[in-house]
């Protein structure tokens, strides 16, 4: 489980780009995307900085709050 802050999302569009960006990312099992708290939960085998490379890449800088 990967637990993300995504501070530039901010609406559904925002939450449907990281969900696809993230979903096309090998090894993601579970996305779970708070637009109200703008955290980002990751469950499977993708690396942090895999999924950190795959937020940069469509606009949305990223840092982990938590890795397990």
């Amino acid at each position: 489980m990967t637990l993300l802050s995504v501070p530039d999302m901010s609406c559904g569009h925002c939450k449907a780009s990281v969900t696809e960006a993230l979903s096309a990312l090998p090894g993601t099992a579970t996305i779970s995307v708070d637009l109200t708290t703008r955290q980002v939960d990751v469950a499977g085998t993708a690396t942090a900085e895999a999924i950190l490379a795959a937020l940069n890449e469509i606009g949305f800088p990223a840092h982990v709050i938590a890795a397990k």
